[in-house]
Protein backbone atom coordinates (compact mmCIF):
# COMPACT_ATOMS: atom_id res chain seq x y z
CA UNK A 1 0.00 0.00 0.00
CA UNK A 2 3.06 2.25 0.72
CA UNK A 3 4.40 1.96 -2.69
CA UNK A 4 0.32 3.02 -4.53
CA UNK A 5 0.84 6.21 -2.10
CA UNK A 6 4.81 7.01 -3.49
CA UNK A 7 3.18 6.71 -7.05
CA UNK A 8 0.76 9.07 -6.25
CA UNK A 9 2.75 11.89 -4.45
CA UNK A 10 4.86 11.47 -7.67
CA UNK A 11 2.04 11.94 -9.61
CA UNK A 12 1.56 15.34 -7.63
CA UNK A 13 5.13 15.93 -7.98
CA UNK A 14 5.15 16.31 -11.74
CA UNK A 15 1.83 17.77 -12.35
CA UNK A 16 -1.39 19.14 -10.98
CA UNK A 17 -3.32 16.06 -9.52
CA UNK A 18 -6.85 16.50 -10.32
CA UNK A 19 -10.21 16.07 -7.52
CA UNK A 20 -10.40 12.31 -8.06
CA UNK A 21 -7.01 11.15 -7.75
CA UNK A 22 -6.27 13.13 -4.42
CA UNK A 23 -9.61 11.00 -2.97
CA UNK A 24 -7.68 8.05 -4.50
CA UNK A 25 -4.68 9.45 -2.37
CA UNK A 26 -6.52 10.19 1.13
CA UNK A 27 -7.63 7.37 0.80
CA UNK A 28 -4.78 5.30 0.45
CA UNK A 29 -2.74 7.27 2.88
CA UNK A 30 -5.60 6.84 5.93
CA UNK A 31 -4.16 3.23 5.11
CA UNK A 32 -0.85 3.23 5.62
CA UNK A 33 0.95 3.93 8.95
CA UNK A 34 2.75 7.30 8.78
CA UNK A 35 5.95 5.45 10.04
CA UNK A 36 5.83 3.21 6.91
CA UNK A 37 6.03 6.31 4.43
CA UNK A 38 8.60 7.89 6.51
CA UNK A 39 11.36 6.61 4.21
CA UNK A 40 9.79 7.35 0.56
CA UNK A 41 8.68 10.79 1.53
CA UNK A 42 10.28 13.75 -0.45
CA UNK A 43 10.13 17.47 0.11
CA UNK A 44 8.90 17.76 -3.29
CA UNK A 45 6.04 15.51 -2.85
CA UNK A 46 4.87 18.03 0.42
CA UNK A 47 5.51 20.81 -2.02
CA UNK A 48 3.04 19.59 -4.94
CA UNK A 49 0.71 18.95 -2.02
CA UNK A 50 1.46 22.30 -0.72
CA UNK A 51 1.16 23.90 -3.80
CA UNK A 52 -2.64 22.28 -4.43
CA UNK A 53 -3.96 24.55 -1.66
CA UNK A 54 -3.90 27.31 -3.80
CA UNK A 55 -7.38 26.92 -5.35
CA UNK A 56 -11.02 27.96 -4.27
CA UNK A 57 -12.00 24.50 -4.03
CA UNK A 58 -13.40 23.84 -0.15
CA UNK A 59 -13.22 20.20 -0.92
CA UNK A 60 -9.64 19.91 -2.59
CA UNK A 61 -8.09 22.45 0.47
CA UNK A 62 -9.75 19.92 2.56
CA UNK A 63 -8.73 17.00 1.23
CA UNK A 64 -5.10 18.12 0.92
CA UNK A 65 -5.00 19.04 4.64
CA UNK A 66 -6.23 15.64 5.76
CA UNK A 67 -3.34 14.23 3.06
CA UNK A 68 -0.47 16.66 4.66
CA UNK A 69 -1.70 15.73 8.35
CA UNK A 70 -1.09 12.93 8.28
CA UNK A 71 2.48 12.81 5.98
CA UNK A 72 4.05 15.21 8.15
CA UNK A 73 3.60 13.25 11.28
CA UNK A 74 6.20 11.22 9.48
CA UNK A 75 8.70 13.75 9.18
CA UNK A 76 10.95 15.05 11.71
CA UNK A 77 9.91 17.93 13.22
CA UNK A 78 13.64 19.23 12.05
CA UNK A 79 13.12 19.14 9.09
CA UNK A 80 9.61 20.19 8.39
CA UNK A 81 10.86 23.79 9.50
CA UNK A 82 14.01 23.67 7.41
CA UNK A 83 12.57 22.56 3.96
CA UNK A 84 9.15 23.60 4.13
CA UNK A 85 9.58 26.72 6.48
CA UNK A 86 8.43 29.06 2.99
CA UNK A 87 4.60 26.64 2.92
CA UNK A 88 4.27 27.29 6.23
CA UNK A 89 4.38 30.57 6.75
CA UNK A 90 2.31 30.94 3.23
CA UNK A 91 -0.35 28.62 5.27
CA UNK A 92 -0.73 31.54 7.48
CA UNK A 93 -2.20 33.85 4.58
CA UNK A 94 -4.74 30.87 3.38
CA UNK A 95 -8.29 32.13 3.53
CA UNK A 96 -9.32 28.56 4.69
CA UNK A 97 -9.17 28.32 8.89
CA UNK A 98 -7.91 24.58 8.13
CA UNK A 99 -5.09 25.56 6.77
CA UNK A 100 -4.14 27.79 9.28
CA UNK A 101 -4.32 25.39 12.29
CA UNK A 102 -2.52 22.44 10.05
CA UNK A 103 0.22 25.61 9.72
CA UNK A 104 -0.17 25.96 13.52
CA UNK A 105 -0.30 22.39 14.85
CA UNK A 106 2.75 21.89 12.99
CA UNK A 107 4.44 24.58 14.91
CA UNK A 108 3.44 22.99 18.00
CA UNK A 109 5.44 19.60 17.14
CA UNK A 110 8.44 21.98 15.90
CA UNK A 111 8.40 23.55 19.66
CA UNK A 112 8.34 20.61 21.31
CA UNK A 113 11.46 18.92 19.60
CA UNK A 114 14.57 20.38 21.51
CA UNK A 115 16.61 20.28 18.27
CA UNK A 116 14.07 22.40 16.37
CA UNK A 117 12.39 24.61 18.66
CA UNK A 118 15.78 26.88 18.14
CA UNK A 119 14.68 27.10 14.33
CA UNK A 120 10.82 28.33 15.58
CA UNK A 121 12.84 31.25 17.76
CA UNK A 122 14.95 32.97 15.14
CA UNK A 123 12.26 33.04 12.90
CA UNK A 124 10.64 36.35 14.41
CA UNK A 125 8.07 36.40 11.00
CA UNK A 126 6.67 32.90 11.78
CA UNK A 127 6.49 34.03 15.74
CA UNK A 128 5.01 37.23 14.40
CA UNK A 129 2.29 35.51 12.69
CA UNK A 130 1.27 32.64 15.02
CA UNK A 131 0.55 36.11 17.80
CA UNK A 132 -1.55 37.67 14.45
CA UNK A 133 -3.77 34.59 14.58
CA UNK A 134 -4.93 35.55 18.30
CA UNK A 135 -6.77 38.09 16.53
CA UNK A 136 -8.50 35.80 14.29
CA UNK A 137 -12.13 35.52 13.76
CA UNK A 138 -12.37 31.83 14.10
CA UNK A 139 -11.81 30.81 17.83
CA UNK A 140 -10.36 27.34 16.96
CA UNK A 141 -7.61 29.35 14.86
CA UNK A 142 -6.91 31.96 18.32
CA UNK A 143 -6.76 28.52 20.66
CA UNK A 144 -4.43 26.75 18.11
CA UNK A 145 -2.46 30.09 18.26
CA UNK A 146 -2.36 30.13 21.99
CA UNK A 147 -1.57 26.71 22.52
CA UNK A 148 1.75 26.87 19.95
CA UNK A 149 2.64 30.34 21.92
CA UNK A 150 2.04 28.97 25.31
CA UNK A 151 4.66 25.99 23.83
CA UNK A 152 7.35 28.26 22.66
CA UNK A 153 7.04 29.55 26.27
CA UNK A 154 7.92 26.81 27.93
CA UNK A 155 11.69 27.22 27.73
CA UNK A 156 13.82 30.66 29.07
CA UNK A 157 14.92 31.26 24.92
CA UNK A 158 10.74 31.19 24.45
CA UNK A 159 10.20 33.67 27.15
CA UNK A 160 13.34 35.85 25.99
CA UNK A 161 11.72 35.64 22.34
CA UNK A 162 7.98 36.82 23.29
CA UNK A 163 9.03 39.26 25.89
CA UNK A 164 12.58 40.59 25.29
CA UNK A 165 11.71 41.83 21.84
CA UNK A 166 9.74 43.36 19.63
CA UNK A 167 7.13 40.89 19.44
CA UNK A 168 5.59 42.04 22.82
CA UNK A 169 4.56 45.10 20.85
CA UNK A 170 2.42 42.97 18.39
CA UNK A 171 1.06 41.02 20.99
CA UNK A 172 -0.29 44.48 22.60
CA UNK A 173 -0.75 45.53 18.98
CA UNK A 174 -3.11 42.62 18.49
CA UNK A 175 -4.97 43.22 22.27
CA UNK A 176 -6.65 46.42 20.90
CA UNK A 177 -8.54 44.65 18.07
CA UNK A 178 -11.21 43.52 20.18
CA UNK A 179 -12.33 43.25 24.03
CA UNK A 180 -12.68 39.42 23.11
CA UNK A 181 -8.95 38.85 21.21
CA UNK A 182 -7.59 41.06 24.77
CA UNK A 183 -9.06 38.50 27.09
CA UNK A 184 -7.84 36.03 24.57
CA UNK A 185 -4.16 37.37 25.16
CA UNK A 186 -4.89 37.26 28.87
CA UNK A 187 -5.47 34.02 28.90
CA UNK A 188 -1.96 32.82 27.27
CA UNK A 189 -0.30 35.62 29.46
CA UNK A 190 -2.06 33.55 32.60
CA UNK A 191 -1.03 29.63 30.82
CA UNK A 192 2.73 31.18 30.98
CA UNK A 193 2.48 32.62 34.04
CA UNK A 194 1.55 29.34 35.10
CA UNK A 195 4.63 27.54 33.99
CA UNK A 196 7.08 28.58 36.51
CA UNK A 197 8.05 31.59 38.60
CA UNK A 198 10.18 32.64 35.98
CA UNK A 199 7.54 32.48 33.22
CA UNK A 200 5.81 34.58 35.48
CA UNK A 201 8.31 37.31 36.16
CA UNK A 202 8.59 37.51 32.49
CA UNK A 203 4.50 38.16 32.16
CA UNK A 204 4.60 40.11 35.24
CA UNK A 205 7.02 42.22 33.75
CA UNK A 206 5.87 42.86 30.73
CA UNK A 207 2.47 44.40 32.58
CA UNK A 208 -0.11 42.71 31.24
CA UNK A 209 -0.92 40.74 34.84
CA UNK A 210 -0.70 44.19 36.19
CA UNK A 211 -3.42 45.64 33.02
CA UNK A 212 -5.65 42.05 33.63
CA UNK A 213 -5.79 42.90 37.24
CA UNK A 214 -6.87 46.91 36.73
CA UNK A 215 -9.49 45.44 34.52
CA UNK A 216 -10.81 43.21 37.50
CA UNK A 217 -10.96 45.80 39.80
CA UNK A 218 -12.30 48.42 37.52
CA UNK A 219 -15.33 49.75 37.44
CA UNK A 220 -16.93 47.84 34.57
CA UNK A 221 -19.21 44.62 35.65
CA UNK A 222 -19.22 42.44 32.79
CA UNK A 223 -15.32 43.33 32.53
CA UNK A 224 -15.14 41.73 36.27
CA UNK A 225 -16.86 38.67 35.69
CA UNK A 226 -14.63 37.83 32.72
CA UNK A 227 -11.49 38.88 34.34
CA UNK A 228 -12.07 37.14 37.69
CA UNK A 229 -11.92 33.76 35.82
CA UNK A 230 -8.40 33.91 34.91
CA UNK A 231 -7.56 35.55 38.17
CA UNK A 232 -8.32 32.10 39.65
CA UNK A 233 -6.63 30.39 36.96
CA UNK A 234 -3.52 32.03 37.93
CA UNK A 235 -4.24 31.33 41.47
CA UNK A 236 -3.63 27.77 41.28
CA UNK A 237 -0.35 27.94 41.22
CA UNK A 238 1.75 28.81 44.39
CA UNK A 239 3.91 31.45 42.60
CA UNK A 240 0.50 32.65 41.02
CA UNK A 241 -1.14 33.35 44.42
CA UNK A 242 2.27 34.85 45.73
CA UNK A 243 2.04 37.75 43.33
CA UNK A 244 -1.15 38.04 43.93
CA UNK A 245 -1.43 38.25 47.68
CA UNK A 246 1.90 40.73 47.39
CA UNK A 247 0.17 42.84 45.16
CA UNK A 248 -2.81 43.05 47.38
CA UNK A 249 -5.00 42.00 44.84
CA UNK A 250 -7.11 39.03 47.25
CA UNK A 251 -7.58 41.88 49.80
CA UNK A 252 -9.32 44.04 47.06
CA UNK A 253 -11.26 41.44 45.88
CA UNK A 254 -12.32 40.68 49.74
CA UNK A 255 -13.44 44.56 49.82
CA UNK A 256 -15.48 44.67 46.33
CA UNK A 257 -17.38 41.46 47.98
CA UNK A 258 -17.89 43.41 50.88
CA UNK A 259 -19.16 46.30 48.71
CA UNK A 260 -21.71 43.96 46.71
CA UNK A 261 -24.41 44.42 49.48
CA UNK A 262 -24.74 48.54 47.66
CA UNK A 263 -24.19 47.32 43.87
CA UNK A 264 -27.24 46.71 41.83
CA UNK A 265 -25.44 44.85 39.23
CA UNK A 266 -23.07 42.41 41.89
CA UNK A 267 -25.00 39.66 40.61
CA UNK A 268 -22.95 39.80 37.36
CA UNK A 269 -19.86 39.20 39.41
CA UNK A 270 -20.15 38.07 42.94
CA UNK A 271 -20.46 34.69 41.77
CA UNK A 272 -17.05 34.52 40.10
CA UNK A 273 -15.78 36.39 42.82
CA UNK A 274 -16.99 33.87 45.58
CA UNK A 275 -15.31 31.14 42.95
CA UNK A 276 -11.62 32.75 43.51
CA UNK A 277 -11.90 32.49 47.17
CA UNK A 278 -13.62 29.04 47.11
CA UNK A 279 -10.55 27.58 44.97
CA UNK A 280 -7.79 29.59 46.94
CA UNK A 281 -9.24 28.21 50.32
CA UNK A 282 -9.11 24.91 48.52
CA UNK A 283 -5.39 25.09 47.22
CA UNK A 284 -4.13 26.96 50.06
CA UNK A 285 -5.87 26.47 53.62
CA UNK A 286 -9.60 26.75 54.18
CA UNK A 287 -9.12 27.98 57.71
CA UNK A 288 -6.16 30.71 56.96
CA UNK A 289 -8.53 31.79 54.12
CA UNK A 290 -11.63 31.64 55.80
CA UNK A 291 -10.02 32.98 59.12
CA UNK A 292 -8.32 36.00 56.92
CA UNK A 293 -11.65 37.00 54.78
CA UNK A 294 -14.72 35.96 56.90
CA UNK A 295 -16.33 37.96 54.09
CA UNK A 296 -16.22 35.18 51.95
CA UNK A 297 -17.45 32.56 54.06
CA UNK A 298 -20.60 35.22 55.53
CA UNK A 299 -21.58 35.53 51.47
CA UNK A 300 -21.31 31.89 50.75
CA UNK A 301 -24.01 31.54 53.25
CA UNK A 302 -26.30 34.54 52.11
CA UNK A 303 -25.98 32.94 48.66
CA UNK A 304 -27.28 29.44 50.02
CA UNK A 305 -30.24 30.80 52.01
CA UNK A 306 -31.22 33.34 49.18
CA UNK A 307 -33.84 32.30 46.43
CA UNK A 308 -32.23 32.90 43.66
CA UNK A 309 -31.49 29.57 41.77
CA UNK A 310 -27.93 31.22 40.24
CA UNK A 311 -26.60 31.91 43.69
CA UNK A 312 -27.78 29.18 45.48
CA UNK A 313 -26.27 26.90 43.00
CA UNK A 314 -22.99 29.00 43.02
CA UNK A 315 -23.02 28.55 46.76
CA UNK A 316 -23.72 25.51 47.09
CA UNK A 317 -20.45 24.36 44.60
CA UNK A 318 -18.35 26.74 46.70
CA UNK A 319 -18.95 24.40 50.09
CA UNK A 320 -18.32 21.71 47.63
CA UNK A 321 -14.94 22.53 46.92
CA UNK A 322 -14.76 24.13 50.23
CA UNK A 323 -15.48 21.01 52.00
CA UNK A 324 -13.66 18.65 49.91
CA UNK A 325 -11.28 18.29 52.56
CA UNK A 326 -10.69 17.85 56.09
CA UNK A 327 -9.65 20.98 57.12
CA UNK A 328 -12.21 22.95 55.17
CA UNK A 329 -14.99 20.30 56.55
CA UNK A 330 -13.82 21.36 60.17
CA UNK A 331 -14.18 25.26 59.20
CA UNK A 332 -17.76 24.36 58.25
CA UNK A 333 -18.81 22.48 61.39
CA UNK A 334 -17.42 25.34 63.57
CA UNK A 335 -20.45 27.41 62.40
CA UNK A 336 -22.25 24.92 64.55
CA UNK A 337 -26.14 25.08 63.44
CA UNK A 338 -26.22 27.50 60.85
CA UNK A 339 -24.84 24.98 58.44
CA UNK A 340 -26.37 22.57 59.64
CA UNK A 341 -29.44 24.25 58.95
CA UNK A 342 -28.01 24.90 55.39
CA UNK A 343 -27.58 21.04 54.77
CA UNK A 344 -31.46 20.69 55.35
CA UNK A 345 -32.04 23.58 52.65
CA UNK A 346 -29.24 21.25 49.85
CA UNK A 347 -31.45 18.05 50.73
CA UNK A 348 -34.78 19.83 50.31
CA UNK A 349 -33.27 21.42 47.05
CA UNK A 350 -31.99 17.83 45.82
CA UNK A 351 -35.07 16.65 45.63
CA UNK A 352 -37.32 19.54 44.83
CA UNK A 353 -35.09 22.17 42.58
CA UNK A 354 -34.61 22.10 39.22
CA UNK A 355 -32.77 19.19 37.34
CA UNK A 356 -29.60 21.20 37.03
CA UNK A 357 -29.56 22.30 40.40
CA UNK A 358 -30.73 18.93 42.05
CA UNK A 359 -27.30 17.62 40.00
CA UNK A 360 -25.15 20.44 41.64
CA UNK A 361 -26.59 19.45 45.47
CA UNK A 362 -25.81 16.15 45.02
CA UNK A 363 -22.21 16.60 43.65
CA UNK A 364 -21.55 19.09 46.84
CA UNK A 365 -23.49 16.76 49.32
CA UNK A 366 -20.56 13.52 47.70
CA UNK A 367 -17.89 16.14 48.25
CA UNK A 368 -18.78 17.17 51.76
CA UNK A 369 -19.52 13.71 52.78
CA UNK A 370 -16.64 11.82 51.50
CA UNK A 371 -14.28 10.97 54.21
CA UNK A 372 -10.64 9.34 53.10
CA UNK A 373 -9.92 5.77 55.28
CA UNK A 374 -7.10 7.50 56.64
CA UNK A 375 -9.06 10.08 57.94
CA UNK A 376 -11.67 8.65 59.48
CA UNK A 377 -11.29 9.67 63.20
CA UNK A 378 -14.61 9.15 65.57
CA UNK A 379 -14.84 13.11 65.79
CA UNK A 380 -14.93 13.29 61.72
CA UNK A 381 -17.28 10.01 61.70
CA UNK A 382 -19.69 11.33 64.13
CA UNK A 383 -19.74 14.68 62.51
CA UNK A 384 -20.21 12.87 58.63
CA UNK A 385 -23.48 11.12 60.09
CA UNK A 386 -24.92 14.23 61.69
CA UNK A 387 -24.49 15.69 58.27
CA UNK A 388 -26.29 13.02 56.75
CA UNK A 389 -29.21 13.29 59.39
CA UNK A 390 -29.17 17.18 58.65
CA UNK A 391 -30.29 16.64 54.89
CA UNK A 392 -33.35 15.44 55.58
CA UNK A 393 -35.62 13.47 57.92
CA UNK A 394 -35.01 10.30 56.21
CA UNK A 395 -31.88 10.72 54.17
CA UNK A 396 -30.90 7.22 52.66
CA UNK A 397 -35.00 7.10 51.36
CA UNK A 398 -34.52 10.71 50.06
CA UNK A 399 -31.35 9.44 47.91
CA UNK A 400 -33.25 5.73 47.16
CA UNK A 401 -35.90 7.40 45.54
CA UNK A 402 -33.79 9.83 43.62
CA UNK A 403 -31.85 7.15 42.13
CA UNK A 404 -34.78 5.28 41.00
CA UNK A 405 -35.89 7.97 39.03
CA UNK A 406 -35.61 7.40 34.99
CA UNK A 407 -33.50 10.76 34.72
CA UNK A 408 -29.67 9.39 34.50
CA UNK A 409 -28.04 12.23 35.69
CA UNK A 410 -30.08 12.36 38.90
CA UNK A 411 -29.72 8.57 38.77
CA UNK A 412 -25.69 9.02 38.80
CA UNK A 413 -26.10 11.69 40.90
CA UNK A 414 -27.76 9.89 44.09
CA UNK A 415 -25.73 6.60 43.85
CA UNK A 416 -22.40 9.13 43.91
CA UNK A 417 -23.79 9.92 47.51
CA UNK A 418 -23.72 6.58 48.44
CA UNK A 419 -20.29 5.60 47.24
CA UNK A 420 -19.25 8.50 49.16
CA UNK A 421 -20.01 7.44 52.43
CA UNK A 422 -20.11 3.79 51.66
CA UNK A 423 -16.08 3.10 53.34
CA UNK A 424 -18.05 4.86 56.77
CA UNK A 425 -19.40 2.23 59.24
CA UNK A 426 -22.38 4.34 60.32
CA UNK A 427 -23.26 4.57 56.37
CA UNK A 428 -23.10 0.45 56.19
CA UNK A 429 -25.07 -0.10 59.32
CA UNK A 430 -27.98 2.37 57.59
CA UNK A 431 -27.40 0.44 54.58
CA UNK A 432 -27.43 -2.78 55.94
CA UNK A 433 -31.14 -1.56 58.32
CA UNK A 434 -33.00 -0.23 55.27
CA UNK A 435 -35.38 -2.73 53.56
CA UNK A 436 -34.49 -4.04 50.67
CA UNK A 437 -31.20 -1.67 49.96
CA UNK A 438 -28.44 -4.10 49.97
CA UNK A 439 -30.49 -6.32 47.01
CA UNK A 440 -31.02 -2.70 45.43
CA UNK A 441 -27.08 -2.81 44.85
CA UNK A 442 -26.49 -6.34 43.50
CA UNK A 443 -29.99 -5.98 41.40
CA UNK A 444 -27.86 -4.85 37.81
CA UNK A 445 -31.49 -4.93 36.59
CA UNK A 446 -32.09 -1.51 37.82
CA UNK A 447 -29.18 0.33 35.57
CA UNK A 448 -30.23 1.11 32.08
CA UNK A 449 -27.16 2.63 30.31
CA UNK A 450 -23.28 2.83 30.55
CA UNK A 451 -22.90 5.70 32.96
CA UNK A 452 -25.74 4.13 35.46
CA UNK A 453 -23.57 0.62 35.15
CA UNK A 454 -20.17 2.21 35.92
CA UNK A 455 -22.04 4.28 38.57
CA UNK A 456 -23.58 1.19 40.48
CA UNK A 457 -19.95 -0.37 40.02
CA UNK A 458 -18.08 1.90 41.58
CA UNK A 459 -20.67 2.05 45.06
CA UNK A 460 -19.70 -1.53 44.71
CA UNK A 461 -16.11 -0.85 44.28
CA UNK A 462 -16.42 1.68 47.51
CA UNK A 463 -18.36 -0.71 50.14
CA UNK A 464 -15.69 -4.11 49.06
CA UNK A 465 -12.90 -2.32 49.72
CA UNK A 466 -14.07 -0.88 52.93
CA UNK A 467 -12.14 -2.90 56.18
CA UNK A 468 -15.37 -2.98 58.00
CA UNK A 469 -17.81 -4.26 55.44
CA UNK A 470 -17.93 -7.87 55.80
CA UNK A 471 -17.87 -7.70 59.64
CA UNK A 472 -20.73 -5.10 59.16
CA UNK A 473 -22.99 -6.85 56.14
CA UNK A 474 -22.35 -10.08 57.35
CA UNK A 475 -20.55 -12.96 54.71
CA UNK A 476 -23.23 -13.72 52.66
CA UNK A 477 -23.81 -10.29 51.61
CA UNK A 478 -20.45 -9.31 51.37
CA UNK A 479 -19.91 -12.16 48.73
CA UNK A 480 -22.43 -11.34 46.98
CA UNK A 481 -20.30 -7.64 46.31
CA UNK A 482 -17.68 -9.37 45.88
CA UNK A 483 -19.06 -11.54 43.18
CA UNK A 484 -20.36 -8.73 41.50
CA UNK A 485 -17.13 -6.40 41.67
CA UNK A 486 -15.33 -9.31 40.30
CA UNK A 487 -17.96 -10.15 37.11
CA UNK A 488 -17.47 -6.10 36.16
CA UNK A 489 -19.61 -3.94 35.69
CA UNK A 490 -21.27 -5.03 32.60
CA UNK A 491 -21.91 -8.54 33.48
CA UNK A 492 -24.93 -10.04 31.77
CA UNK A 493 -25.89 -13.23 33.24
CA UNK A 494 -26.38 -16.30 31.03
CA UNK A 495 -30.20 -17.43 30.38
CA UNK A 496 -29.98 -21.10 29.04
CA UNK A 497 -32.79 -22.95 27.08
CA UNK A 498 -33.39 -26.29 26.55
CA UNK A 499 -33.98 -27.90 23.39
CA UNK A 500 -37.30 -30.03 22.91
CA UNK A 501 -37.59 -31.96 20.72
CA UNK A 502 -40.31 -32.12 18.13
CA UNK A 503 -40.02 -28.25 18.53
CA UNK A 504 -40.51 -25.52 16.14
Amino acid sequence: MAEAVVELLEQAARRDMSLEELRALRVAVQAVPPAALRAHLGGHHLEALFALLAVNDREQVSTCVFILERLLQALDPLYVILDLREALLKGFFHPDDSVKILTMSQVGRIVEDSAAVTEILHSPELLQHIIHCIGEEKIAVAKEAIKSLSRIAQSREGLEALFGSSLLDELRHVMATSDVVRYRVYELIVEISSVSEESLNYCANSGLISELIGELTGEDVLVRATCIEMVTSLAHTPQGRQYLAQEGVIDKISNIILGAESDPFSSFYLPGFVKFFGNLAVVDSPQQICERYPVFMEKVFEMAESQDPTMIGVAVDTLGILGSNVEGKQVLQKTRSRFQNLLSRIGHQAKNAPTELRLRCLDAISSLLYLPPEQQTEDLLRMTESWFTSLSSQPLELFRSISTQPFPDLHCGALRVFTAIANQPWAQKLMLSSPGFVEYVVDRSVEPDKASKDAKYELVKALVNSKTIAEVFGNQYYLRLRAYLQEGPYYVKAVSTTAVEGAE
